[in-house]
């Protein structure tokens, strides 16, 4: 039976297939390509089509014996949400919906939930737990734990058993390189402070220097997006054994400001990487730092690339390898 992988040709979503596909398994992978790439998909079945078509999707489902969906599929940009909220209701909220009842349609009742750590908005403790207050402060937020509450509903309601994996910022390259992150425009950090090394750019700005931590800059959890591929697989692997609806955390379970990571990246370039300071974005919160342990503990799941220098150096020989992203493999 197939795993069907929602949004399989974004940045983690085609991590994720591939992890998939070292795993052995069969893997569909659905995508509208609006801001994914089909040279990121590495082996699987690929269908290009949007999640609001139940028509293709009820085509996709027809075509393969699909045992289980890892929905990665949606928008997921903060400052974007503040701005256009409805757009966020629409590409993520609605597009779930049609995909869900398409599954259930199909009888397949078994889901990996892409969400985020914008589901808890600002912290009352560090480091944040499963059990700690969920109250986003953006749509991006309210929208993915909108999708985890629709889960619960419809497991007691029809079966539907999920996974939803609140991860934390995501970032790096396969260690390979063969595939990598590629946003258009960019808006992850990482990426942007490379695209100074590669001489793409002419500074890293940086957003707020003003916040309550040391150095004034925000901090946060990165975690390699191989960690996290592995994570959806041994998800997958608890579904299958134990159906048992479930919330993990995913990230490193300590933080680096953006002051930090920007130094990290001056030591691995050997680029000085000049900085500016803007305003604050809207709905960015001070600290996020995750606490793993309860998917260390009933996942079994281990990081294997959790310190900075490495996520940064696999990020830099994907940019340095296609300094134009995938324009460069077309």
């Amino acid at each position: 039976m197939a795993i069907l992988v929602t949004g399989g040709a974004g940045y983690i979503g085609s991590h994720t297939v591939l992890e998939l596909l070292n795993q052995g398994e069969e893997v569909i992978v659905v995508d509208s390509l609006r801001t994914g790439h089909e040279q990121s998909v590495v082996g699987g079945q690929f269908y290009q089509g949007d999640l609001h078509d139940r028509s293709f999707l009820n085509h996709v489902f027809e075509r393969h014996e699909i045992e289980a969906v890892i929905h990665f599929a949606a928008s997921s940009l903060v400052g974007e949400s503040v701005s256009h909220p409805l757009d966020y209701y629409e590409n993520n909220l609605i597009a779930s919906h049609t995909l869900v009842s398409t599954m259930l349609e199909h009888g397949v009742k078994k889901i990996v939930f892409s969400s985020t750590a914008a589901t808890y908005g600002e912290p009352k403790q560090i480091p944040i737990k499963e059990t700690d207050t969920t109250n986003p402060t953006s749509p991006y937020g309210e929208t993915k734990l909108a999708m985890e509450k629709m889960f619960r509903w419809c497991d007691g309601a029809y079966g539907l058993k999920s996974i939803s994996l609140r991860y934390f910022n995501a970032a790096g390259a396969h260690p390979d390189g063969k595939i990598g992150e590629d946003h258009q425009p960019e808006s992850h950090l990482i990426p942007i402070i490379l695209q100074v090394a590669l001489g793409e750019r002419e500074s890293i700005g940086i957003f707020g220097a003003d916040y309550p931590t040391e150095d004034g800059t925000c901090i946060r959890d990165y975690i390699h997006v191989m960690d996290l591929a592995n994570a959806h697989w041994l998800a997958l692997q608890h579904l299958r054994n134990s159906e048992a609806s479930e919330v993990f955390n995913l990230g490193n379970g300590k933080g680096f400001s953006v002051k930090e990571v920007i130094e990290t990246a001056r030591n691995v370039t050997g680029h000085p990487i000049p900085e500016s300071v803007s305003p604050r974005r809207a709905g960015d919160p001070a600290v996020l730092i995750a606490s793993s342990k309860k998917a260390q503990s009933v996942l079994g799941w281990k990081p294997r690339f959790n310190d900075m220098e490495t996520i940064i150096e696999t990020a830099w020989n994907w940019h340095r390898a296609n300094p134009n992203g995938y324009e460069d493999n077309k």
